[in-house]
């Protein structure tokens, strides 16, 4: 693999020039599969590898759309040309994979082909797509793309003025972090009042997306929507019941580090009372940390800090670089949030984020990073089934890049009282995650087995969750209305439901790689890379055992998890 520009692998099934204008161009191919034998093993691994190859061009060419759409959300040019494939090449799609699908399982050879472990857990997958496909969802999923698309819409154009500069919310969120507690709150209720004023809209749009979800669970003959995306989401490892059994566990063994760690933040900061705009300071007064200059620092130092922790990760993210994969800075018309999203057929994904200069956008790149290796190591799979993990998989990779990376942030932060102060604050940004991610998914199950509530349900149920995950030194009054919509920052919520629990479990996970890493880094990379090199080829938690960790919600093990995190604090004096 040269460090320069990568090449998509030659295609055996389409002819090299293909590309996707309509569904008219799509046609004559699907229809090739619809008619090959598959009556032989052979015949149905090449009739996999065709398929594969298909779906990979077609995966890339909507990733195109859609990383388009995100980054100039005020370009109607891109908005028509994601939303053409949203409306006129995914439904018919859908209909088409159900086709695919019942013509695989159909085969007699299937059942061979099940005898190797990885196609064992594709064609698991494609089962449970047979069992939930309802043609009457295909309009649903369609409405409710276009509905999802509004939160971005909204989102990216909010702005707020802060000395006479116009500026992001991503932006603007820096001042939150400034020693002036004055400045700090005057852009805390700027940002809040830009947000609040399309709380209704965004309040009816969540209810329409609510709706919409309900139906097409139960078209699909589930109870909720809960039910619905459990099998959807391929969570053949585990049930709701563990999901609750994370959240009891966090609520007993987190909560209570991180309200502790508020009390002290109110004690340092010799305040009366703790406030929302008094999280992301410097507990000391110190002013922000400022990890990079601008977007092209941002991607160097990358580079390097990976470089440093192997030479073939720091060669990922250069090529990533040299091909133009990387946007980065935030900006006015850009959607909000980050990712990394997979280019199918390439291979090399592209990272999307916003920004600005703070420790965390340089966590950010790193997380995003991680996602980025496991396209990398996956690349050469033999299907793109295969390179498709669950999303408790894929987080894994990415926190624990988050962790792994730490012994080279000095990249970022040459004096050593800033290093540590970042390691510092890293680590208890994770004592506040874990309760928050318990948090949106016990919102989440709430919203869904209670799909017909009303407005003021919804904000009663999300104060009575918010407040078992929160900490108890933080003085909410006169900003209750803001508490009352917090859920609304949440991407998650709007455009990928029940997508979130992964990030508290890859997050353990992630605390369990780093251990393994800081006893040997050797061993503990090695883990974390074969892990990765999996894909989806074998259960999660044959995976997480792949990389020497285990996949446990118990109680118990976040207690011996949490341990090591506060013994690390510990060591890291201030």
């Amino acid at each position: 693999m040269e460090n320069t520009v990568l090449q998509r692998p030659s295609r055996q099934f389409l002819s090299e020039d293909f590309r996707i204008e309509s569904w008219e161009d799509l046609q004559p191919h699907v229809n090739r599969l619809l008619e090959s034998p598959v009556g032989t093993v052979r015949e149905l691994r090449t009739w996999f590898k065709n398929r594969s190859e298909l779906e990979s061009v077609i995966s890339e060419d909507f990733a195109w759309r859609y990383i388009n759409m995100t980054r100039y959300t005020d370009n109607e040019s891109y908005t028509k040309h994601y939303e053409y494939f949203v409306k006129n090449i995914q439904p018919k799609m859908a209909a088409v994979s159900d086709q695919l699908n019942q013509k695989a399982v159909q085969s007699t050879a299937l059942a061979e082909l099940e005898a190797d472990e990885a196609y064992r857990i594709m064609i698991r997958s494609m089962r449970k797509d047979i069992e939930i496909f309802r043609e009457e969802n295909i309009p649903l999923f369609t409405e409710i793309s276009l509905e999802q698309q509004k939160y971005n819409q909204l989102n990216g154009a909010m702005t707020v003025e802060v000395d006479t500069k116009e500026l992001t919310l991503q932006q603007a969120s820096v001042y939150l972090m400034s020693a002036d507690r004055l400045k700090r709150e005057e852009v805390y209720r700027k940002i809040s009042e830009r947000r609040l004023r399309d709380k209704e809209v965004l309040d009816e749009s969540f209810t329409k997306l609510i709706a919409l979800r309900h139906r097409v669970a139960v078209n699909a003959g589930f109870a909720n929507f809960r039910d619905y995306m459990f099998k959807a989401m391929g969570r053949f490892d585990y049930t709701p019941q563990d999901c609750f059994n994370f959240h009891r566990s966090v609520q007993a063994a987190v909560v209570p580090m991180m309200n502790q760690m508020m009390v002290e933040r109110k004690e340092q900061l010799k305040l009366t009372a703790l406030k929302p705009w008094d999280k992301a300071v410097d507990p000391k007064g110190r002013e922000a940390l400022k990890a990079f200059e601008n977007g092209a620092d941002l991607t160097a130092k990358t580079i390097e800090c990976f470089q440093r922790i192997d030479p073939y990760l720091g060669q990922c993210l250069s090529i990533m670089n040299t091909m133009g994969h990387l946007d980065l800075e935030s900006r006015k018309g850009k959607a909000p949030g980050g990712y990394n999203y997979p280019l199918a057929e390439i291979g090399v994904p592209f990272i999307f984020m916003n920004a600005t200069s703070t420790l965390r956008d340089m966590v950010t790149i790193m997380h995003e990073g991680g996602h980025a290796i496991h396209n990398f190591v996956t690349r050469d799979l033999e299907l793109n089934d295969f390179k498709h993990t669950p999303s408790e998989v894929a987080e894994l990779a990415s926190m624990s890049m988050e962790l792994i990376s730490m012994d080279h942030w000095d990249v970022f932060f040459t004096n050593e009282s800033d290093l540590i102060r970042a390691k510092r604050e890293h680590l208890e940004d994770i004592l506040e995650t874990l309760p928050w991610v318990a948090t949106i998914d016990a919102f989440q199950h709430w919203l869904y087995e209670h799909p017909h509530h009303t407005h003021k349900e919804r904000k009663e149920n999300w104060q009575r969750i918010f407040n078992q995950f929160t900490d108890k030194a933080t003085d909410w009054s006169g900003e209750e209305v803001v508490r009352e919509y917090l859920w609304q920052k949440q991407l998650h919520l709007y455009e990928v439901p029940f997508y979130y629990i992964e990030y508290g479990m890859a997050q353990l996970g992630a605390i369990a790689v780093w251990k393994n890493y800081k006893e040997s880094k050797q061993r503990g990379l090695k883990g974390y890379l074969d892990a990765l090199r999996l894909g989806y080829t074998r259960s999660i938690p044959e995976v997480y055992a792949a990389a020497g960790i285990r996949f446990d919600f118990s109680e118990m093990y976040i207690r011996e998890l949490m341990n090591f995190v506060q013994q690390e604090l510990n060591a890291l004096a201030d």
